[in-house]
């Protein structure tokens, strides 16, 4: 099977013409958000979009789909209000993205900020298997991932440590996995550029969440440096980061199972074409 290659992209005009575009840019998989990234409130999806979403991407070869989770949505808050509100919204963007056929729900664990991380870990543990319950994911191959964050006080994923403890709290009542994010680990302090920080940081990660449970990694260059704890994403090599760890990654046998999917800027028209692209040309 080839190389899984794409971009997150907008869904003007109908989410399933988000097909027609990854294939329009040289991608065969995807990245969306299922509604308003900042906006709690979001449209039931339309069955007979989701149809087309369906039979689009059987007749173009494009997969997975990967469904972004809203910003807003913060499973471990120490506000029971927001946290309450984050459930039902999380709730929703499973419904949607079972009813969209896609494989994966991309997490950002949340801001643990007035407690104590270990509660943080609870909270959020405790949000996802609410919002889960009673879904029909079962033999649908859907999988929530769990991604690492860029590691700024308080936000609960900064270390392979603790997405692999929140995947451990979860692996027993839901469907999870993880994401990782080459700007994300980068930030965090992980060596992702030279040859023997990059097989160091994969030993790491291996060793805690196990090479397997990773599902899809976002390709992102950096502006800031390594360490810095800011998540800012830069087009492929032309940030912090450069070129090499996107073709050490690429061709990484261990992550042939994953999709690869650029979150990068669009200062311009084309960009996103541009950025698969420039992951297209490292592979092998």
């Amino acid at each position: 099977m080839a190389k899984r290659i794409g971009v997150h992209l907008g869904t003007a005009g109908g989410a399933s013409n988000a097909v027609e575009c990854a294939r329009k840019i040289g991608a065969n998989t995807f990245q969306i958000f299922s509604s308003s990234p900042r906006m709690w409130r979001a449209p039931k999806v339309d069955p007979k979009q989701a149809e087309r979403m369906r039979e689009l991407r059987a007749k173009l070869d494009v997969g997975p789909l990967v469904i972004h989770t809203s910003y807003l949505v913060n499973v471990c808050s120490q506000s029971s209000e927001i946290r309450e509100k984050s459930v039902a919204a999380f709730r929703g963007e499973i419904e949607r993205a079972l009813d969209w056929g896609a494989e994966y729900l991309v997490l950002h664990p949340g801001s643990w900020k007035g407690l104590m991380r270990d509660e943080g870990l609870k909270l959020a543990a405790d949000s996802i298997e609410r919002a889960i319950d009673g879904q029909p994911w079962h033999g649908t191959g859907f999988h929530i991932l769990i991604e690492n964050t860029a590691g700024s006080e308080f936000s609960l994923g900064g270390s392979f440590e603790q997405v692999a403890e929140l995947v451990e709290r979860l692996k027993n009542h839901a469907p999870v996995a993880v994401c990782l994010d080459t700007c994300h680990t980068h930030v965090a302090g992980y060596d992702m550029v030279s040859a023997e920080g990059y097989e160091a940081t994969m030993k790491q990660a291996g060793a805690t969440i196990g090479l397997d449970a990773v599902r899809v990694w976002h390709c992102n260059d950096a502006k800031a440096e390594r360490g810095s704890k800011l998540d800012r994403h830069e087009h492929i090599g032309e940030g912090t980061m450069g070129l090499e760890p996107f073709r050490r990654l690429l061709n990484d046998a261990r992550f042939d199972h994953c999709a690869f999917i650029a979150e990068t800027p669009i200062d311009e028209e084309g960009d996103e074409e541009r950025n698969v692209r420039a992951l297209k040309r490292l592979v092998r």
